[in-house]
């Protein structure tokens, strides 16, 4: 199947500059193509994966992708999705952030695959001011950048001209990419229409109309209940594992909704047709399984993290869900309670009914306390507590380090050991 009919089955294609044209192209010989992201933070989320995904599919079908983090355009800010002006980074941390992304994109597509990361400091860094406004400047028609959605959005609320300028930027990005690499691609989110339509402009006026290139973008990514994908209340998804553990990705990737599974298994796993169709049919019919969110947490959360990471998400999963919490290592019990309220304990036993009111104010009461030690409602450690004498000694569990506390079927607490 060609890489373009593939991209349109799985819903993946929001426009192109010429897709009669580009699905010639890519049918009659491998391209090199490319996508680009700003070093904005110091890691991408699950937002930014989209496109990514896309060039994966790019390079599985014999294509050559090329990866450009925006060393100097991450340091001017694209105005495209804001309605006010960006806040200048430092350089100092604008390299900070191209390390940090350049080091997350070889995870996801090093080793030996067939793609090519660049920076566009390389090369923008090194023009003159004279001769970005004579080489380049002189070639862009002002009303034709005010027409574009990325600068027309902003001309009520007020653009400067260093924003101004982005578009030129990302423009001269393609054509260096085109002249020096052969590049006749670029991909990007649907923001990214003008930026990718402008660099096309530029490079035929400078090699002529007939000069083979073309855009690409990818849909806008909403729920089924037409919120944006990849928010949930603790904030965004990150793919950097110090800021959403791999079991804390794997969990969201596993409680998609039934509306949207499908979709994502399109967007985001290399699984063929005929197991999507599979799983499709097995949401219809046995949705309780969930089989096709734990194939979809399963794929991604190993595509971004790694065998070991997922099979330790895995294990962190099913222990929570039989309730065995004990079976759990010092870094799992962290990784499966980072995010749910700390309490400070000290490494002397302590009566359960102290430790509930006094020591962690989890119960607001002692009479409170006891009530739910004696229904049964309080769990330290997977081992439900009934006597409102039990004395908790620190020490019997984790290394002396952690007791998981737990009052109901979802109030969790992580109590840590004062030294």
């Amino acid at each position: 199947m060609n890489i373009i009919d593939e991209l349109t089955w799985r819903g993946a294609i929001n426009q192109q500059t010429d897709a009669e044209g580009l699905k010639k192209l890519t049918t009659e010989k491998k391209i090199s193509l490319y996508c680009g992201v700003d070093p904005t933070g110091d890691s991408m989320h699950i937002g930014h994966l989209i496109p990514f995904m896309m060039m994966k599919r790019f390079e599985l079908a014999g294509h050559h992708p090329y990866i450009l983090i925006g060393g100097a355009t991450g340091s001017i800010g694209d105005p495209s999705g804001r309605k006010t002006e960006r806040q200048l980074q430092t350089m100092d941390k604008v390299q900070h952030n191209v390390q940090a992304l350049s080091r997350q994109m070889h995870r996801l597509f090093g080793g030996d695959s067939n793609v090519t990361m660049v920076n566009n400091y390389d090369w923008l860094s090194k023009i003159s001011l004279l001769d970005f406004l004579r080489d380049y400047g002189k070639l862009v028609n002002i009303n034709s950048m005010l027409a574009k959605d990325i600068v027309a959005s902003r001309l009520d609320t007020g653009i400067s001209f260093t924003e101004f300028t982005y578009q030129i930027l990302q423009s001269v990005d393609f054509l260096t990419l085109h002249n020096e690499h052969n590049i006749q691609l670029q991909i990007g989110g649907a923001d990214q229409w003008g930026n990718i339509t402008a660099g096309i402009d530029l490079i035929h006026k400078i090699k002529g109309s007939d000069e083979e290139v073309y855009g690409l973008t990818i849909p806008l990514m909403l729920k089924a209940d037409g919120t944006k994908f990849g928010k949930t209340a603790g904030g965004a998804i990150w793919l950097d594992p110090e800021k959403t553990s791999p079991y804390e990705f794997y969990q969201f990737w596993l409680n998609q909704d039934d509306r949207d599974v499908i979709r994502y298994l399109k967007f985001f796993t290399f699984l063929s047709q005929d197991e999507i169709n599979g799983l499709e049919d097995s949401v219809e019919n046995e949705p309780a399984k969930r089989l096709a969110q734990r194939r979809l947490a399963e794929e991604v959360t190993r595509f971004v993290h790694g065998e070991e990471a997922l099979e330790s998400a895995q294990n962190i999963s099913e222990i929570l869900f039989s309730g065995d919490i004990q079976k759990l290592t010092l870094a799992e019990v962290q990784e499966a309670f980072e995010k749910v309220p700390n309490v400070s304990i000290s490494a002397k036993p302590e009566n359960i009914v102290t430790l509930l009111t006094d020591t962690t104010a989890i119960e607001p009461s002692r009479r409170q306390a006891r009530e739910d030690i004696e229904n049964g409602a309080i769990t330290v450690n997977g081992e439900r507590v009934t006597d409102t004498d039990a004395e908790l000694d620190p020490k019997d569990n984790f290394s002396g380090k952690f007791m998981v506390i737990r009052r109901g079927k979802k109030n969790y607490f992580l109590a840590k050991v004062e030294n």
